[in-house]
């Protein structure tokens, strides 16, 4: 029995030594940079925008960086994170974005209480390399997002974009690089989006609402390109603009 239990703590220090040492093992931190350069047509606005953090599945709501070696797996990278859990990296991103188009009065995290004219929800679909269509991964991002009419909380657009960009190595700094550019497409036109989404002006008493004009169907936008359709992964560029 003694015999037992001496091999018993012993098994335990052991174990306790390798979470230390997995717990002190180095991490190799990554960010994603915001859009900073749009197309000269963008609208200005005349109004307050709240931007809710991302909704996303439990294996994209994590700091780390994940990956696909198929379509119905998920894995991580070892050893490297996100400086923030992705979406609220991506929440960040797009405010940044906002900001650096200087097209729109004021823009904030919803958490701060702004008081909104519009509330901009998202879910942020894909956000993952894949590595089933070659050996070089491809970046995937997708965000689904919503145009909301505050106070009575009125959505009065629905757009969808998605980029895939292919990494120039199998190697982490290669894929972030590639994650970059793809966000950055997404949200470049996520901005544009939304701006054109509704009148450049508040709604009022004074200048009601075209609630008939702005909920056309039209409205429910589609954006998406450089995407592996089915097994054909060859249209996926090294880099997008």
């Amino acid at each position: 029995m003694i015999l037992r239990l001496a091999a018993l703590a012993a098994a335990l220090l052991l174990g306790a030594c390798e979470l230390i040492k997995a717990a002190e093992e180095p991490t190799d931190l990554y960010t994603i940079t915001p859009k900073s350069t749009f197309d000269q047509d963008m609208p200005a606005v005349f109004w307050q925008l709240a931007v809710e953090v991302p909704g996303a599945s439990a294996n994209l709501s994590t700091s780390r960086i994940a990956i696909s070696q198929s379509p119905t797996s998920s894995d991580y990278f070892s050893k490297t994170a996100w400086t923030d859990r992705a979406p609220l990296m991506v929440q960040t991103r797009i405010v940044d974005s906002f900001e650096n188009s200087h097209k729109i009065v004021a823009v904030a995290r919803e958490s701060i209480g702004l008081r909104a004219n519009y509330v901009l929800q998202s879910d942020l679909r894909n956000f993952e390399a894949m590595y089933f269509y070659g050996p070089q991964p491809i970046a995937h991002v997708r965000i689904v997002a919503k145009l909301v009419r505050m106070p009575d909380r009125q959505i009065i657009a629905v757009g969808s974009f998605e980029r895939c960009v292919r990494a120039r190595a199998d190697k982490v700094p290669k894929v972030v690089e590639a994650f970059d550019q793809a966000l950055g497409s997404v949200m470049k036109r996520l901005v544009a989006w939304t701006l054109k989404a509704a009148p450049p002006r508040a709604p009022s008493d004074e200048a009601p609402y075209d609630i008939i004009r702005y909920r056309n169907p039209a409205n429910a936008h589609v954006d998406s390109e450089n995407c592996p359709k089915g097994n054909d992964a060859s249209m996926v560029p090294l880099t997008d603009e």
